[in-house]
Parts: structure tokens; C-alpha cells; sequence
């Protein structure tokens, strides 16, 4: 079987200094908050382009203290819309939630999946004070159009850029665009920790100073709380094997755009629609980094057991909508149909920068053999 991520591969190559990592977390006698985390912070700053990174425990904290570290700066208030993909994960809607705040569902563009700037400025109204710019399957969204349409309606930007770290516009990274922007190190994420951990980035020093109080009790100073904080702290350990994978996080993303480009090139068969980047040239792929390679088709189910057949391995990212979810069952009577049409049309192939040139000729080869019976 081809495995749709081998995340024991990917970490076996790094597997010394992964093991040299850890043990000197260990030798130190300091887990939390010390100098592995500070010094993983400004490697990942300077990797996104940004002033500030704030370690946090997981991908939605990121998102979410964001918004509740601006609720606590007077920038949002219970009540105010944010503005956000209809399609994306549900983690991105949660922090809107998690904070009192009024997710608005906005389409997609049908070609890219992330938000489209000529839908999302129809959603506007006078409570509208953010939006949330998922950067879906690794691909940035519009950025610059969004950050004018920010602008013009004075709108606070929130990238949720959990599977998009290294993508770019114009020599610009994800996490240096918006206002600021929510990491996620999940172990299948192109920059996976070995257990879960996450991240802010943000040009802004007095947000990134209220973000670390409140995922530190909400604490600037050890016993003085000047906030009703939680506790949501990337670790010492987590953060030293970050800074080892950070180094090959760019070669590694090249062989993820190597496979694109392949299946790009290699798949004809006519019932499965691949993604608009991959068409592109390696020059111009800078901002899809494919942390996932998904394809759509009407005869998902057929195809996808045809490619377990085929010993290849197959997701579904995702196949519910957050509307439809019984988490917001008040949205339940909603409708999105280009959502609803993508949810139940797409899959991801295989695509792991540990794939071999033959796995990728074979998951090549069995789209290619699939025929609607």
C-alpha cells in the first residue's frame, strides 16, 4: 500500500538529530519556556518575514487567542461578524465561536477553494470587523486583494495559515500578510512537531505581547495576572524538534511541488479534475506549497475504492461542511452549494516528500486505469 503521508519516513530522516534534540531537552532540566522555544521563535520569524512568533500549544489556539487577545485590546467585541470560508476546516470557525463572535459563511472561488474577494465584499455590513483568510491545502489565498479590501473597510486580517507554512506572493511568506496569522504544527503538517504545537506570527509587538500573556495564564510576569488566561504553551521538546525539521522544511517542499507537477502532467483521465495550481510551471508555484493534493470527481466513492484496489491509499479532506455539522446545527438549513459540491467531490492522492519516484508513477498510473463502470 502506498501511504497517503508516511510520517515514519519523513522523521526517520532526520532521526539523529531529532534523537541529539531531544536528549539535550532532556539534559537541560528545563521543559517549559526556555531557550529551545525562544530560539525556534525567531528562527520561524525570520522564516515567515515577521517582528514576532508566539509558540502556543496547537493550531486552533493559535487562531483562537488571536481573536481574543484583539477582544482584549478593544480592536474586537462580542457580536462582531468575521468573514470567513464557507469550505474550510472547522478549527477556523471554532475560534470565531470560541470568542463570542459571528462567523459569516462566505463561498469559495470555485477554481482555488480559498476566499474569493468579490464574494467576500458582498458579505460585508456595518458589524463586520475581521476576516479569517484560510490558506486551504497549502495554497495562499488572494492576499493582496484581501489586504486591500481590509484596508478600504478598515477589517482586521487573521491568515489561518496551518497548511500553507512557506507558501508566497511575490517573495512574501504565509504569516506576513495579514494582521496576523495562526500555525499549526500537527505532525502531518508540512512542518509537523512530533505531537501537537502551534504558533502566531504577527508584525505587531503589543498583540504578540498580549497573545503570550494569555496562553501563560494570562501572565506577563510570573504571579501577576493581568488577564484571565489559559494555559496553551508550545513545549521545550516540541520546540527543538521543530528547529531540526525547520532547516529541510524548504527542500522539502520542493519534492511536495516535484509530485504536483507530476500528477499534474501525468493524470489525464478526463473524470477527475486536478488543482488550477498544479497546472502552472515550478517558477510559479511559490504560492501552493500542497501540503495536500486534491482532485475532484463525481464518482469520488468509485474512484477512491478503485485507488484502494490499486494499493493506494486515499482522504477526504473534508467531508463535511462546518454548516452542516451537528456542532452549529443552527446552520444545519443553510445553503452552500458550491461548498456542499466540493465536500462531496473531492480527494486527496498521496503526496509525502518521501514518495518515491515509482509510488508516484503508480498512483499516476491507477487514476489513469480508473473508468466509470
Amino acid at each position: 500500500m502506498i501511504p497517503f503521508l508516511d510520517l515514519k519516513g519523513i522523521n526517520a530522516q532526520y532521526r539523529d538529530a531529532l534523537i541529539q534534540a531531544a536528549t539535550n531537552v532532556i539534559d537541560s532540566g528545563w521543559y517549559i519556556q526556555g531557550s529551545e522555544l525562544h530560539a525556534f521563535e525567531r528562527e520561524f520569524s525570520d522564516y515567515c518575514g515577521t517582528r514576532h512568533c508566539v509558540g502556543v500549544a496547537n493550531g486552533l489556539d493559535a487562531l483562537t487567542l488571536t481573536l481574543r487577545a484583539w477582544k482584549t485590546l478593544g480592536k474586537l467585541k462580542e457580536g462582531d461578524e468575521v468573514i470567513v470560508p464557507a469550505n474550510t476546516y472547522i478549527a477556523s470557525i471554532l475560534a470565531i465561536t470560541e470568542n463570542q463572535l459571528k462567523p459569516v459563511l462566505v463561498e469559495p472561488d470555485a477554481a482555488t477553494y480559498n476566499l474569493c474577494p468579490i464574494k467576500a465584499t458582498t458579505a460585508i455590513t456595518p458589524k463586520t470587523r475581521a476576516i479569517v483568510a484560510v490558506h486551504l491545502y497549502g495554497q495562499l489565498a488572494p492576499m493582496p486583494e484581501i489586504m486591500a479590501l481590509a484596508d478600504q473597510h478598515q477589517l482586521l486580517v487573521l491568515e489561518d495559515s496551518a497548511q500553507a507554512h512557506g507558501a508566497e506572493i511575490n517573495g512574501k511568506k504565509a504569516g506576513n500578510w495579514g494582521h496576523a496569522s495562526g500555525f499549526s504544527f500537527y505532525p502531518g503538517k508540512n512542518l509537523g512537531a512530533l505531537g501537537d504545537a502551534g504558533a502566531v506570527t504577527t508584525n505587531n509587538e503589543e498583540l504578540a505581547r498580549t497573545i503570550r500573556a494569555l496562553g501563560n495564564y494570562g501572565s506577563h510576569k510570573k504571579y501577576e495576572n493581568l488577564y484571565q488566561g489559559v494555559n496553551s504553551r508550545l513545549d521545550e521538546m516540541q520546540a527543538a524538534l521543530l528547529r531540526v525539521k525547520l532547516k529541510h522544511l524548504d527542500a522539502e517542499t520542493a519534492r511536495r511541488k516535484e509530485i504536483a507537477l507530476a500528477y499534474a502532467k501525468g493524470i489525464h483521465n478526463p473524470v477527475i479534475q486536478q488543482p488550477i495550481a498544479a497546472e502552472n510551471t515550478p517558477e510559479t508555484l511559490g504560492s501552493h506549497v500542497f501540503h495536500l493534493y486534491v482532485v475532484r470527481t463525481e464518482e469520488r466513492e468509485a474512484l477512491q475504492a478503485h485507488l484502494g484496489a490499486a494499493g493506494v491509499q486515499t482522504l477526504i479532506h473534508y467531508p463535511i461542511p462546518p454548516h452542516q455539522q451537528q456542532a452549529y446545527r443552527n446552520w444545519n438549513k443553510e445553503h452552500h452549494p458550491l461548498t456542499e459540491t466540493i465536500h462531496k467531490q473531492v480527494l486527496s492522492l498521496p503526496i509525502s516528500p518521501v514518495m518515491s519516484n515509482e509510488q508516484v508513477n503508480a498512483v499516476i498510473e491507477a487514476c489513469n486505469a480508473f473508468r466509470i463502470k
